[in-house]
C-alpha cells in the first residue's frame, strides 16, 4: 500500500517556454515532425511539450508555417 502523506521529488523551473495544446491529438503532430520534435526537450502531459532553452523563436516560426496561430504569454 502506497503512504499518501509520500513526497514526491520535484524541481522548480523559472522562465521555461510550454507549448499546450487543446487535445493529444495535436500534440502527437507537433512531435511528429522533425524540426519541432528537436526543440522539444520534454513532454509534461498529453497535451503540453517543454521546448529546449533558447529555442522559442524556431518553435514559433515552424508552427506558423504549419498554419498554427500560436498565442505568446508572458514573453
Amino acid at each position: 500500500m502506497t503512504n499518501p502523506t509520500a513526497r514526491l521529488p520535484a524541481k522548480l523551473h523559472r522562465r521555461v517556454c510550454l507549448v499546450l495544446t487543446e487535445d493529444a491529438v495535436l500534440a502527437e503532430e507537433l512531435l511528429a515532425r522533425k524540426k519541432l520534435a528537436t526543440e522539444v526537450a520534454g513532454r509534461l502531459s498529453e497535451k503540453v511539450l517543454l521546448i529546449r532553452p533558447g529555442r522559442l523563436d524556431a518553435v514559433l516560426d515552424e508552427l506558423r508555417k504549419m498554419g498554427h496561430t500560436p498565442q505568446v504569454v508572458g514573453k
